[in-house]
């Protein structure tokens, strides 16, 4: 089988903020997700593993699987990563850089609503313990909405100050909103990137466009059935496949909104992440 499930997360924890809520699932819920990923005989491998063999290298083995978490949230250092440690798990973390903050000061600033974020001092513990950190932009602004050195510095300099912390070099990103275009995946390969993570809600495959990896997005509403079937490689759709007439509309709306001032930052209804 081709499906390689590449499970999304964004917080875990049973108090998020009411906009944060519906991208939420409980500590308890997460725990019984990775036992369902066992059980079904799932076998979760860092994200560089799918990359290599996106680009050509080592194929996977059968019914591999990835984890991989947005935004930055402070509930991944006190909640995920202990879970990750005592389990031997891996897994990406990709961060919006405006939104992390010095231990007790403010961050640079970020389009996401107020939250428990991560702090630098703990990113960097998270990196020394195994867990790959990746880009997630500086503001979390959608990725085809802005241009030039705005874009430039959402991609590129999201880079240079995460290596500038971590001390090494960082080799992933991942769309904010899931949201790319191809000048935007352009600059992103430019930027020195070898790969970058899109949602599409959809499963991955040997045949994946390595910086347009589909995702599945674990939300608070998931049902344990869709999740279960995600895990047989089943009930959602297998990329590469075309964009739809929807999802093109849906972004020449957003680029509108924008250059009004106007813009729209949450996906449609649907399956209209790209």
């Amino acid at each position: 089988m081709t499906e390689i499930p590449v499970f999304l997360y964004h917080s875990v924890s049973d108090d998020p903020p009411s906009w944060l809520a519906p991208y939420t699932v409980t500590p308890a819920v997460f725990r019984e997700q990775l036992a369902r990923i066992a059980d079904n005989g799932l076998q979760l491998v860092p994200l560089r593993r799918l990359v290599a063999a996106l680009r050509g290298g080592p194929q996977l083995p059968p019914g591999s699987a990835v984890l991989t978490f947005d935004d930055g949230y402070a509930d991944f250092y006190w909640t995920v990563a202990p879970v990750l440690s005592d389990e031997g798990l891996p897994a990406t973390l990709y961060v919006t850089t405006g939104a992390l903050h010095p231990p007790g000061g403010r961050g640079t600033g970020s389009l996401l609503p107020p939250a428990p974020m991560l702090n630098w001092r703990q990113l960097g513990t998270l990196d020394a313990l195994g867990v790959e950190i990746g880009a997630h932009s500086r503001t979390h602004v959608p990725m085809d909405t802005v241009y030039g050195k705005r874009l430039t510095d959402e991609i590129a300099g999201c880079k240079t100050v995460l290596e500038d912390v971590l001390g090494h070099e960082v080799v992933s990103f991942a769309y904010p909103h899931g949201y790319s275009g191809a000048e935007v995946r352009r600059k992103v390969a430019q930027a020195g990137y070898t790969s970058a993570s899109a949602v599409r809600n959809a499963f991955s495959s040997p045949a994946d466009d390595p910086l347009r990896i589909a995702r599945l997005m674990v939300r608070a509403d998931t049902p344990p059935q869709v999740f279960d079937d995600w895990t047989k490689r089943r009930g959602a759709p297998t990329a590469p496949f075309h964009e739809s007439a929807a999802t093109r509309a849906w972004r020449t709306y957003r680029r509108l909104r924008a250059a009004l001032g106007r813009p729209v930052g949450g996906p449609p209804r649907g399956r209209g992440q790209e």
